[in-house]
């Protein structure tokens, strides 16, 4: 027919699929140059639907636990954290706080100080991780002691006293120490010019230090005994540190040669005084002056001496009133005044076992005398015993050591 156009139905099935897949592809390039397409729900973007678990906060443990009662003052305090690491921790009581420390991943804190007895303590604790912060607090008592150990006597140690380079460290307790390796760990000499030196009980309340050499002259010497927290014997606790401050002045060191009758006075080195003396006249043991390192301990002015063992009317008898005399042995030996003996000063050795010296030099050697001074005595048979007074020099320094109960304890 004229004037219409005739499509053929193989033609209209020959053309459906190039159109369908020109759509196709303008939807793929729409998809491609738009990005992807967003939801328009209410969810989160990205939501896979499961959710991560939140993580746990930090687990704070502190031992001892609250309400802990008669904790030995012995026992660390121990905070440990789990999930995270410690903050801070701090443990106090009637205001002062316990030293402690960290270990290296900050998980756990742990005490360096013994406890005071009979002392209630409160701890407070704070620890952070990834689940938040956390705290936590405990408050525990310690036990009461059935007695106390305490120091009765620190000699020589009045204060101001100035000491000679070689006096001890007398320490006297107020009972008898049982755990003397406890209580020995607990004492500590802190010098200025540090010299080794050791401690030796000579009896179950009684411990002395001595160095190795004498003290270096012109320093401090600081003692203290920390005895808080340490347990002496059963049921006996220290509840109090104590400290006491030597002072060592300068090197006073005599020499005395009995077969030259003679004395010189050295001070740091420098010979200040040469002194004629006479000794004891050897006709007994008794007579007879001591060898050794002998230490000045005390002095007096008048000092009544009387013969050891002997009442008046006794064979030997005496009793003479000295002045200016200088303690060096607790067996009776002085540095004294002899004014009755001037004409042997310096020639024979006339006395009961003492240094007898002329009225003038003997007076000189008591206004410079300080406790720990060192008196050398050569020339005679007698050794000094090492604990007949402050003979602590008669023995050796190893020898010393053996007196520790820190040797017998490791």
């Amino acid at each position: 027919m004229v004037g219409r156009r005739v499509v053929s139905s193989v033609a209209l099935r020959r053309r459906t699929p190039i159109a369908a897949l020109a759509a196709a592809a303008a939807l793929l390039l729409t998809a491609c140059s738009g990005g992807l397409p967003t939801s328009s729900g209410s969810g989160d973007a990205g939501t896979t639907g499961q959710e991560q678990p939140k993580a746990a906060p930090p687990t704070i443990k502190i031992a001892p636990a609250e309400g802990t009662t008669r904790v030995r003052p012995d026992r660390s305090v121990v905070v440990a954290a789990t999930n995270g690491e410690l903050e801070s921790v701090t443990v106090r009581a009637r205001g002062k706080v316990v030293k402690g420390a960290f270990d290296a991943a900050r998980s756990r804190w742990r005490s360096k100080e013994p406890l005071r007895p009979g002392t209630t303590y409160t701890v407070e604790a704070k620890a952070t991780g990834e689940g938040g912060p956390a705290e936590a607090t405990s408050r525990f008592t310690t036990l009461k002691p059935q007695s106390t150990l305490a120091i009765a006597d620190v000699t020589p140690a009045i204060k101001g006293e100035t000491l000679g380079v070689g006096a001890p460290i007398i320490v006297t307790f107020n009972q008898a120490v049982k755990d003397k390796a406890a209580v020995e760990r607990a004492l500590h000499v802190k010098a200025e010019k540090p010299v080794p030196g050791a401690w030796r009980w000579v009896s179950d309340n009684q411990v002395i230090y001595r160095t190795a050499k004498f003290w270096p002259a012109h320093q401090k010497v600081t003692f203290t005994a920390r005895l808080t927290g340490v347990r002496s014997g059963p049921g006996t606790w220290g509840t109090q540190d104590s400290t006491t401050v030597l002072k060592i002045g300068a090197a006073w060191i005599s020499t005395v040669n009995v077969k030259t009758h003679m004395m010189i006075v050295r001070k740091d080195g420098k010979v200040v005084q040469r002194m004629p003396i006479s000794a004891g006249k050897a006709t007994t043991r008794e007579y007879t002056t001591t060898s050794g390192i002998h230490l000045t301990m005390e002095r007096g002015s008048p000092v009544v001496m009387t013969s050891p063992g002997r009442k008046e009317g006794d064979p030997g008898y005496y009793r003479e009133v000295v002045d200016h005399a200088v303690r060096i042995s607790s067996s009776g030996e002085y540095v004294h005044s002899a004014p009755w003996s001037v004409g042997s000063q310096g020639r024979a050795n006339v006395s009961h076992g003492c240094i007898n010296a002329h009225p003038r030099q003997a007076k000189w050697f008591y206004d410079n005398f300080h406790r720990g001074d060192v008196v050398k005595i050569t020339g005679t048979n007698r050794p000094l015993e090492w604990n007949n007074g402050w003979g602590f020099w008669q023995l050796s320094f190893k020898e010393w050591k053996k007196g520790s109960a820190l040797n017998s304890a490791r």
